[in-house]
């Protein structure tokens, strides 16, 4: 039999092993869940604005409606029209005065290329649409500007019309880091955006069938 004080010794190196191995598992799933490994392979639009990615996300969900039926709600996304269909209350706690329409709002549905899509109340906190495909594809990045921020950003919403009427979200975030710092910011910032993603594409799913 071992003794004691030997397999005291072992019991903390294997705990952090324990920790790391989860840790990674937990990293694995999180950047890419609900994807198909053609979804997550496989190039979108919007990835041509960053290169050469430094994270990227990818996470997928089936909705039961045809893409004509989902784009309406992507469509209005963002702070001051539709909100984001994710936990308002969450996001409300930090001061970003969000809220989720429960019905399409014929007011939002005009959107283009340059426009900007708000994530806060403050005029420096917004995205700006980069590409847009009526009923396929939207994708919102950061905004070119003569000081950028500590990373580049885009978050690309793709439909993708399956032959059987349904119709396949995949919401891509790639970033790529412009300090050496920012990887660190990155990957804690993430944590809570699966969490956020996850609600928003059930939220997005409920409204387009129907169900809120």
């Amino acid at each position: 039999m071992m003794p004691a004080r030997n397999l005291s010794r072992l019991c903390a190196p294997a705990a952090l092993t324990c920790v790391v191995a989860c840790g990674f598992a937990f990293r694995r799933l999180q950047l890419r869940w609900g994807s198909t490994p053609e979804e997550l392979g496989g190039r979108l639009p919007g990835d041509h604005f960053i290169t050469h990615a430094g994270l990227q996300a990818t996470r997928s969900i089936t909705i039961h409606v045809p893409a004509e039926k989902v784009w309406p709600w992507l469509a209005q996304m963002g702070q001051r029209r539709g909100g984001l269909y994710s936990y308002d209350a969450l996001e409300n706690l930090a001061g970003l005065d969000i809220h989720s329409a429960d019905r399409i709002h014929p007011e939002w549905q005009d959107i283009k290329v340059g426009d900007p899509v708000y994530l806060a109340p403050t005029d420096s906190s917004n995205l700006e649409v980069g590409l847009l495909e009526p009923e396929r594809t939207l994708v919102l990045r950061i905004p070119p500007s003569p000081a950028p921020g500590p990373f580049d950003f885009t978050w690309a919403f793709v439909l993708q019309p399956k032959p059987d009427g349904t119709t396949r979200l995949v919401v891509r975030e790639r970033y790529s880091y412009r300090q050496w710092w920012a990887r660190f910011l990155v990957e804690t910032v993430e944590v809570a955006s699966f969490v956020m993603s996850l609600r928003m594409l059930h939220g997005i799913r409920s409204r387009a069938e129907g169900d809120v």
